[in-house]
């Protein structure tokens, strides 16, 4: 029995990349992929799509209804998953992501490539969630780290790739070429799984309810409040339209925790005295509070320091390529490590935020770099034994909801904490003839402001790493 654990412990590379694994962890990967590079794939697309098809007022909205149909469809796929398994779910996840592209390339009009847009967002997202079930179905647990680490890998490349593929198909063919290029890989994925793919079935609950349609229109609205006040202009229509999109969320936590075997979450999923909702919190937390630099990092780098596009947008880019690097490094940790991987790990991301109050004002690049190569490392150090930590503390029911919240909370962090910095942001005053003094005022707030959010985050680690498992 000793050796047989030791080996699983030191389960490396070579026995993922196996012939018995390599199917399952190329399904997992191409689902992130493509959700991953699909959101970003429109960035460098989106100047184009507006000089064919018009549409200037409607741009904000092809980023957030992908958001919210991506969230909404991942807090359904753990659900979805009880009941028939992650297999034809992410096969029909597939071809719906296939079928948004699909209308987004002979979309005629922005309203239409909306419509493609928000197909494309839930496909995306019950892809990405269902990956994660899929993750601590198909592989155990001591390969469960090196299958986090490749999908890590796989979504820092996608930080890269998918701006690059939009830039090729603006530059050597059309837009539409892009959305058709992606809705093809995901056709062909829908194809493999439901016809080529062999792997072993997973068991399946029996007596799973329906899904509940009221408690996802509840987190729908909650999600496309938050988007708005993330584009509102007016400070008091942020806040109000931040505040319905908060009070939505907790409706929806409220009656969500409240149900039985129609929970879309799992257990106490936003409650921190929970060890599990202490996880999810965390992660929420800390994607909310991190935010300053994604959103506002180049424009105040740009006038504080004069830092050109290219040098700002590499080192928002070294989150990714840190990220990537340290789940890689850490992949083969034993699970006896998680709890201080996760410690450190969210310890090093809080620090990056608490020196970015100085550095992002103050500079020196040098020092903002610092702040960014922690965040990512940190987080890569984390992120890789958070699910696997998370599933020793919930209930055997709820792992398969556990799974797929995890991505989802992840992204809801990251729509409300852009929400969150554009309310700071224009409470500083912050508009586009901002003095490079104004511009470090303003980089004091929003990054100030921060700090609490972060500081819950940290409490809700502490109580994740300290409770005992099942």
């Amino acid at each position: 029995m000793t050796m047989v654990t030791e080996r699983a412990e030191t389960a490396g590379w070579r026995e993922i990349l196996g012939a018995q694994h390599i199917a399952p962890l190329i399904l997992v990967c191409v689902g992130v992929w493509l959700h991953a590079a699909d959101a970003l794939l429109i960035t460098t697309m989106m100047p184009a799509i507006v000089e064919g098809i018009g549409g200037a007022k409607l741009v904000a909205w092809n980023f957030a209804l992908y958001e919210v149909g991506s969230i909404t469809a991942g807090a359904a796929a753990g659900l979805v998953a009880l009941r028939s398994g992650p297999r034809l779910p992410m096969a029909l996840a597939a071809a719906l992501f296939s079928a948004g592209c699909l209308v987004s390339a002979l979309a005629p009009s922005m309203p239409v490539l909306l419509a493609g847009r928000v197909a494309q967002g839930l496909g995306g997202g019950g892809l990405v969630s269902l990956s994660f079930v899929s993750v601590q179905r198909l592989f155990p647990g001591p390969l469960m780290p090196r299958a986090m680490a490749a999908l890590s890998l796989v979504w820092g490349a996608s930080a890269f790739l998918g701006p690059l593929a939009g830039g090729v198909f603006v530059t050597y063919t059309t837009w539409r070429v892009g959305f058709l290029f992606f809705g093809l890989q995901a056709a062909i994925l829908a194809l493999w799984i439901g016809f080529g793919l062999r792997i072993a079935a997973a068991p399946r609950a029996e007596n799973v309810a329906r899904l509940p349609a009221t408690r996802l229109a509840l987190l729908a609205a909650a999600i496309v409040s938050v988007a708005y006040a993330g584009i509102a202009q007016a400070p008091a229509v942020m806040a109000l339209a931040l505040c319905a999109g908060l009070g939505a969320l907790a409706l929806f936590a409220r009656r969500d925790a409240r149900s039985g075997a129609d929970r879309l979450w799992p257990r106490g999923a936003l409650d921190p005295r929970t060890p599990v909702g202490a996880g999810l919190v965390m992660v929420l937390a800390m994607n909310v509070g991190t935010m300053g630099l994604a959103t506002y990092g180049p424009l105040l780098l740009d006038l504080i320091h004069g830092t050109s596009a290219l040098v700002a947008g590499y080192l928002v880019a070294a989150v990714s390529i840190s990220w990537t690097i340290a789940a890689v490094v850490v992949a083969g940790a034993p699970a006896r490590l998680d709890r201080a991987m996760i410690g450190v790990g969210m310890t090093m991301v809080a620090a990056s935020v608490a020196l970015s109050v100085y550095a992002v004002p103050q500079g020196p690049l040098a020092l903002i770099a610092l702040c960014t190569l922690l965040e990512g490392f940190g987080y890569g150090m984390a992120w890789t034994f958070i699910l696997r930590r998370a599933n020793t503390l919930a209930e055997p029911d709820d792992v398969d909801r556990l799974s797929a919240a995890l991505p989802t909370i992840a992204r809801l962090g990251y729509a409300l904490g852009a929400a969150v910095m554009g309310i700071l942001a224009n409470r500083a005053g912050f508009g586009a003839g901002s003095t490079p003094d104004e511009a470090i005022h303003v980089a004091r707030v929003i990054f100030a402001g921060s700090l609490p959010i972060v500081g819950l985050g940290v409490f809700a680690m502490i109580r994740f790493v300290t409770a005992r498992g099942r």
